[in-house]
């Protein structure tokens, strides 16, 4: 939710006119510090583009790059630092192989860092761009801004603890081309799996917060589900040209989905910033994923009573955009049909968006993102899950279903508005 209000500041100003703080370092950067080249922060500039710094180190309100947003991880709160060149309560006095283990190892000149700074995906950067990031990060102008970042419980608040994770599930290993590969698919490599840390938030995890081999096959956070990235046509990016996933990250939208909840925040603030070559290259690599085999259950019959309940439902309530077959509008409203996130084995994402509802992503390229109002004033569980299960097996497609004790527990968890009426 901070997230999103950061958002939503952010589109507000942008959209007024206004000349955010925020947006200048990302657009110019600052005057290169202490040696480094002009190119070099350009370049710096863009790698911490690729991998959303700012996304994670603002605070709604707050200055670019000082730190305290909340991130609500399954272990509690971690709230993320101070990387402005501040001495006291910033990054300004730390030395550049400092900064390199930190981002690259997790372990900052006096503390060792939680997997929320995903060093386990930036170990993969290369020397020559950690300098270049460098070189632009100490160009951020200091804010005094002091930051507990650990709000964790006994005993995730212990930090030495890390030293065990890591040796457990942290892959050191750096970024190594595969030479049966294309040097368009290496670089996609290099971007998926390094700076844009795709596998951090797609990737299942274990009891202990640590990767599963499910990579890319989707996981649960923060209230969302984040959807299968696997080459499968059911849940994954099996039905998706190259062309549509470039689209997708360039606009936040294409001809089968738009974005929502973090993904539209990761769109906005990174991917549509990336050059054509490198969301070509980001393609590329998904494309060339091996195919996915995934069992697709049997839909629920239309004579079930939820199924009819859902129906109904979703005529009064969801066919005005959706239409009534749930085509959707190409590049403006998802489709439905045949949606593998609607597939998704989980359906956070959706009983979320219904409760809440869902900002359309702004972007250069979709500059009057769609969108879709809360629905959890109005609809009570019972009425959010038929609707859902309507959905998710019918129009060609085929998932669990969805209770209404799920969309309690939801509600509440994201603390999302109670129905006002009886």
């Amino acid at each position: 939710m901070a997230r999103n209000l950061l958002r939503t500041a952010l589109r507000t100003c942008m959209r007024g006119g206004l000349l955010l703080s925020a947006v200048t370092f990302l657009a110019h950067g600052a005057q290169a510090q202490d040696g480094g080249t002009d190119a070099q922060v350009e370049r710096g500039r863009y790698l911490a583009i690729a991998g959303d710094c700012l996304a994670c180190h603002t605070a709604p309100g707050g200055r670019p790059f000082a730190g305290g947003l909340d991130l609500k991880t399954p272990f509690g709160i971690i709230t993320s630092s101070n990387i402005t060149s501040d001495r006291d309560t910033g990054i300004g006095s730390w030395t550049q192989p400092q900064f390199e283990r930190a981002v690259r190892h997790g372990k900052s000149p006096d503390r060792y860092l939680y997997p929320a700074m995903p060093y386990t995906a930036y170990v993969k950067i290369t020397d020559t761009d950690i300098s270049d990031l460098w070189a632009y990060i100490r160009t951020i102008p200091a804010v005094n801004n002091r930051v507990v970042t650990n709000k964790l419980p006994f005993p995730y608040n212990i930090r030495t603890l890390m030293i065990g994770w890591n040796m457990l599930f942290f892959d050191r290993s750096a970024f190594a081309p595969d030479p049966s590969r294309s040097a368009q698919v290496n670089r996609g490599a290099y971007l998926v799996e390094g700076l844009e840390h795709c596998g951090t938030c797609h990737t299942t995890k274990n009891a202990f917060g640590g990767d599963t081999r499910a990579t890319y096959q989707g996981t649960s956070l923060q209230g969302w589900y984040a959807p299968d990235l696997s080459n499968n046509t059911h849940t994954g990016l099996g039905g998706w040209s190259a062309d549509d996933i470039v689209t997708y990250l360039r606009a936040g939208t294409n001809r089968h989905t738009a974005s929502s909840g973090p993904m539209t925040e990761t769109i906005e603030n990174s991917t549509q910033h990336l050059t054509e070559a490198d969301l070509q290259a980001i393609a590329a690599y998904f494309k060339s994923l091996p195919q996915r085999t995934v069992t697709v259950p049997a839909p629920l019959p239309a004579s079930n009573r939820q199924m009819m309940a859902g129906a109904r439902e979703f005529t009064v309530q969801c066919s005005a955009c959706h239409v009534s077959t749930g085509a959707g509008i190409a590049n403006m409203i998802p489709t439905l049909q045949h949606n593998p996130a609607v597939n998704a084995p989980n359906p956070d994402s959706l009983i979320n968006i219904v409760l809440r509802g869902t900002d359309g992503p702004v972007t250069t390229a979709n500059p009057t993102g769609a969108a879709m109002p809360s629905f959890g004033w109005k609809l009570h569980d019972d009425q959010i899950a038929n609707i859902l299960t309507y959905i998710r097996n019918s129009m060609g497609n085929a998932a669990p279903a969805v209770l209404a004790s799920d969309v309690g527990r939801a509600r509440k968890a994201i603390d999302a508005q109670q129905v006002v009426w009886h």
